[in-house]
């Protein structure tokens, strides 16, 4: 939504999740590297950075970065310039960065495990997003909104969200989040057959209420 209503809504969007590339291949990812950079790189490869360029760059789990990675990102943050891996030519580059966690990171600082001038840098305008039990009122507009997207993918269109399940939605504490959300709405979209998604149809923990000690009337197969 920040990209789309900025000034650089027709440019490129490109996301990272910091935690599912392994810290040896990030760097390349980002800033991409010339040849013979290292074993296997027969040929040069442009990063993240440069298909940003003049858009915006999104770092999920910012807090999963490298040490090392880190410096990189506070230079090309404050000078908009960076170096790919194992080259020497400094590449210019403008592109707007936003960053999500869920970590502590002022205590990562204090532990040593994120930079403070990195992340000083990047705390110019902070959103805190609560946990989705805190915000139950927004369960149902998500769960309809991914009933669609998976319905699409796996042609079962019009599909309906049954009472029952969206009341054992809406109890269930989600500690995964909206990522858990997703996961379980799709769970059942593959499981349903009459083109409803019943209670039936979720996972026993949201029946439940296992995993967060959600008090859920269990669902009954029909």
């Amino acid at each position: 939504a920040i990209h789309e209503h900025s000034s650089r809504s027709e440019q490129p969007f490109v996301a990272v999740n910091s935690g599912s590339v392994s810290p040896d291949l990030l760097e390349s990812t980002l800033f991409g590297h010339v040849r013979d950079a290292f074993a296997g790189a027969v040929y040069p490869k442009k990063g993240l950075f440069d298909l940003a360029d003049r858009g915006t760059l999104f770092f999920d789990e910012i807090g999963n970065v490298p040490l090392d990675t880190q410096s990189k990102l506070l230079r090309v943050n404050q000078d908009r310039e960076f170096i790919r891996l194992g080259g020497v030519e400094t590449v210019k580059v403008d592109a707007r960065i936003i960053a999500a966690t869920n970590l502590d990171l002022r205590q990562m600082m204090e532990d040593g495990r994120f930079r403070e001038d990195l992340f000083y840098r990047l705390h110019v305008i902070t959103i805190t997003l609560p946990p989705l039990r805190a915000r139950k009122d927004d369960i149902p507009l998500l769960a309809q909104h991914f009933l669609r997207k998976y319905g699409d993918e796996n042609r079962k269109e019009n599909l309906e969200l049954a009472p029952e399940a969206l009341d054992l939605l809406t109890e269930y504490d989600w500690p995964g989040n909206v990522r858990e959300l997703e996961n379980v709405i799709e769970r059942a979209v593959l499981l349903s057959q009459d083109g409803v998604v019943h209670g039936f149809h979720l996972p026993p923990t949201v029946q439940k209420g296992e995993a967060s000690g959600t008090a859920s009337r269990p669902s009954t197969a029909r």
